[in-house]
């Protein structure tokens, strides 16, 4: 699991995994624009369901800048993850730097109705030097 997503975290029962693509067609080097896609997966190790209700994450650029951005669910569900399960998704980031990292933190729900919140380990957006 490691080569596919390496980038993990643990979070009592959950884990979070990040694998990271640069898209060199949507980026625009000549024009301070540059992309990546990220993958997630979400597993739970745990005895009962979870639901993903939120997400939080710092998105870091290469001059020290740093955004946060928040909302509900992601891509657009708040997904429910059975035990020994997994929930997967991709998404994107534009930077206007060829360099950068996000984290953040997913905030979750037990199926007690406790609320936790699970990491979202710290990850590098990184052009190859080609486009910079």
């Amino acid at each position: 699991m490691k080569a596919l997503f390496p980038h993990s975290a643990t979070t009592g029962d959950v884990t979070v995994r990040v694998a990271v693509s640069f898209l060199p067609e949507q980026s625009e080097p000549a024009k301070q624009h540059w992309f990546w896609a990220y993958h997630i997966r979400i597993e739970n190790h745990g005895t009962s369901a979870v639901q993903l209700i939120s997400r939080e994450w710092t998105i870091g650029d290469g001059l020290g800048g740093r955004h946060e951005v928040q909302g509900e669910g992601v891509v657009g569900e708040q997904p429910v993850i059975e035990p020994e399960g997994a929930f997967d998704y991709v998404s994107g980031c534009p930077l206007n730097t060829p360099t950068g990292w996000m984290e953040g933190r997913y905030y979750m729900v037990g199926s007690n109705g406790g609320a936790f919140s699970a990491t979202i380990p710290r990850f590098p957006l990184t052009a190859p030097t080609v486009m910079t």
